[in-house]
């Protein structure tokens, strides 16, 4: 049985208690000591800083052209703590609760809870970065709701937390940079993990711009490469974002955790057509003050404004009344293709329904009314303060929606559709952030750890800079405290040799197949097999043809994919081939684990384990596990199962009503 590592005693004092007895590498021997880290996202940027500013002599790697793309800066909603700044009953217990219950009891405890200690620090962390959260008239950091929680725990810089945060931690990054602490490989892509004597030693990378293979060695590797919704095509990731680094991990022996559990994001931008190559995220932030509704008759056809109010059905609010539009992620996506699937769709596509904003202008501009103590103030400068308000809270994201879409959201509810996100599964990682690999470890959402089969909004951004900046010092310090005597191996070492010529070997197969189809010919394909069959919604008959169905597309990709120009130098469509040649692999694992998981759960829904009433219905007797799948070689997995025990969160039927 491979080892979670948690430690005993009770669950409030397990991180304490590790913290406390965990060894220490003394500041001159950690300069000795030399770790690799893939991807520079808030995950990797704060892990890169703090191994940095403790003394490590560290190496960074992204492949773009700064730290500063990275995804991260996508998460504008928020990031979570339990401050309980508004005295509203939050509390370090009650995110630990609410992110288990969130993610439908598939997460391991100890984990999360370590993740809700350790939130308030990030807070503070960031304050004295400098990174520019809303604040109350008083001086205090302001907070708002996120679905799947009752409490109002979500810090925000209006609505781009995401970036503010990466621009903190790349400051912190860019410091030790300065400092000599922290080398940087700008357009470098990590292409296989050099292991020596069973131990993850250094990397092979190419560079991006000369295409020429390099050799790094690292006394540890951390992978904090983000998730993989790439595989569906159509996400929300940006179109860099890929499965690669996690999965030359898994295939030197790093098991791959949950890959079936994916989340679907329901407030994202319809799809307009075939000529799109991503989705555009509306931040969950909006579901605080926006309505969701469809109209109450089928196959509407009438404008947004001349549907009176009667003939509305806000279908959230009355599925779900004791969270209303705040419902977590997986049961707002499903209700949302519910309503679409039954015919009262809108838009053109009939695949969308609306976000309205209308009732929250006009509660702000009556505040204001108030605040301002004015008089006899007719409904339009009502609704005109309203709209102030509304656009110093969301401003940004309201202009992203009109420039994409042409129509202002201030005076038209907005069109949403659920769309791929944030994936949940990733490489199992035990209690120190570390894989089934000696010395490689995977940090962020490239990891499995915190959010069980769904993750509640603004949960991203804390778990990446939690493992970043307060876990992975502690984790690692602990495993290289055993490494001071091994001295930096010579990349000519036969390791790194043949590592290097496995990667040379798969490129100069890509550059000569010479097929008479493009890259993303493949990725598209691949895409619709998974969104169909592996989405929002699956079932045995599907899962099974789409194993069969992606089989078939690898072999057709290996005959006949056409990769242009030439390895030695700048080549996007080579760096796509292998991305998509991971995919391949991967969209069959997915398959592979939502077909064995035959219950549903979080973003999980098989079709076959669902209540009377279309809820997902766990089947906690037999899929209480983690599914951690060893790679055995092509298409082939072992399973192997990671009890989830859970003392302080007994499992019920999660229930949002």
């Amino acid at each position: 049985m491979f080892d979670a590592k948690i430690p005993a005693g009770p669950l409030n004092s397990k991180w304490e208690d590790y913290k406390g007895h965990c060894k220490l590498v003394n500041p001159a021997n950690k300069r000795n000591l030399e770790v690799i880290i893939i991807g520079t996202g808030l995950a990797g940027a704060s892990a890169a800083a703090s191994l940095g500013e403790l003394g490590y002599k560290v190496k960074a790697f992204c492949f773009q052209d700064s730290p500063r793309r990275a995804h991260s800066i996508a998460a504008q909603g928020g990031i979570n703590a339990a401050k309980n700044y508004q005295n509203d009953g939050d509390s370090v217990f009650r995110l630990f609760y609410d992110t288990v219950k969130g993610g439908d009891y598939r997460a391991r405890e100890a984990n999360v809870h370590r993740l809700a200690e350790v939130s308030g620090n990030i807070i503070d962390q960031c304050v004295a970065q400098g990174v520019p959260f809303a604040r109350e008239y008083g001086g205090l950091l302001s907070n708002r709701s996120f679905g799947g929680t009752q409490v109002q725990r979500t810090f925000y810089a209006a609505g781009q937390t995401g970036q503010q945060l990466l621009l903190g931690a790349y400051s912190a990054l860019e410091r030790q940079v300065a400092l000599g602490n922290v080398k940087m490989y700008n357009r470098h892509e990590m292409l296989d993990i050099v292991k020596i004597d069973g131990k993850a030693r250094g990397i092979i990378a190419r560079d991006l711009i000369t295409g020429e293979l390099e050799r790094h060695f690292g006394h540890a590797v951390l992978i904090c490469s983000g998730g993989y919704g790439n595989v569906f095509f159509l996400s929300t990731n940006a179109m860099g974002s890929n499965v690669t680094a996690a999965w030359k991990a898994t295939k030197n022996g790093a098991y791959f955790a949950n890959p079936c559990f994916t989340q679907i994001h329901p407030t994202c931008i319809p799809v307009s057509g075939d000529h799109q190559s991503k989705l555009t995220l509306m931040s969950e932030s909006l579901r605080n003050d926006g309505r969701i509704w469809v109209p109450k008759k089928q196959n509407d056809t009438r404008k947004a404004s001349d549907i009176p109010e009667e003939e509305r059905d806000y279908y959230l609010e009355r599925r779900y009344p004791a969270f209303g539009n705040l419902v977590p992620r997986d049961v707002a996506s499903r209700a949302a293709k519910e309503r679409c699937d039954a015919g009262y769709g809108v838009g053109t596509s009939k695949q969308a329904v609306y976000l309205d904003f209308a009732a929250a202008i006009e509660r702000y501009g009556n505040i204001e009314v108030g605040k301002r103590q004015m008089t006899n103030v007719s409904k339009e400068d009502i609704i005109k303060l309203g709209k102030e308000v509304v656009a110093e809270k969301y401003g940004n994201l309201f202009d992203m929606y009109a420039k994409i879409t042409g129509e202002n959201p201030y005076e038209l509810p907005m069109r949403i559709y659920p769309a791929v996100h944030y994936t949940m599964g990733g490489l199992w990682v035990d209690y120190e952030l570390g894989t089934t690999v000696p010395g490689l470890y995977s940090l962020g959402e490239a990891n499995f750890s915190d959010h069980g089969a769904n993750r509640l909004g603004a949960s991203a951004l804390m778990q990446g800079l939690a493992d970043g900046y307060f876990v992975i010092p502690y984790t690692v310090g602990n495993y290289l405290a055993d490494e001071i005597r091994t001295k930096a191996i010579p990349t000519d070492h036969p390791a790194f040799v043949e590592a290097e010529n496995k990667v040379k070997e798969t490129i100069n197969k890509f550059m000569t197949i010479k097929g008479s189809k493009s890259v993303d010919f493949f990725h598209k394909k691949l895409g619709k097999i998974m969104w169909d069959k592996c989405g929002m919604a699956r079932n045995e008959k599907g899962l099974k043809e789409a194993i069969e169905e992606i089989k078939a597309l690898r072999a057709e990709f290996w005959k006949e994919v056409r990769v242009p120009g030439s390895a030695d130098e700048f080549n996007p469509e080579l760096e796509k081939a292998g991305r998509v040649a991971d995919f391949l692999e991967l969209g069959e694992l997915m398959c592979i684990d939502a077909l064995n998981r035959r219950e549903s759960c979080g973003g999980h829904f098989r079709e076959e384990s669902q209540t009377d009433e279309g809820e997902a219905q766990r089947d906690d007797v037999n899929f209480s596990y983690v599914a951690a799948w060893e790679y055995k070689g092509d298409g082939q997995y072992e399973l192997h199962k990671e009890p989830l025990e859970f003392v302080e969160c007994k499992p019920t039927q999660r229930s949002y009503k």
